[in-house]
């Protein structure tokens, strides 16, 4: 099953609202969901400290700011 992660920080909003929505939905659309707080790391913090929430699988950058359904389901379907 694919792993995907999600970086964020405590007390975000936008964070929050990625997760919520992302969460109950992975296992229909065939993921995992690994939430990390980027403010635990320096290099997490100065990759994506200005982007959180950012959606990644490894290196990959799928949406950040706000969910993307339709970049995340053209992301889905291009590695399947």
């Amino acid at each position: 099953m694919l792993a995907l992660t999600l970086y964020g920080r405590e007390h975000c909003h936008l964070c929050d609202e990625m997760k919520d929505a992302l969460t109950p939905h992975g296992l229909a659309h065939g993921f995992v969901l690994s939430v990390f707080n980027v403010d635990g790391d320096t290099t997490l913090q100065q990759r994506y400290g200005h982007l959180v929430p950012v959606l990644v699988d490894g290196e990959q950058e799928i949406c950040h700011y706000h969910l993307d359904w339709a970049a995340l389901d053209a992301y889905l379907r291009k590695i399947r």
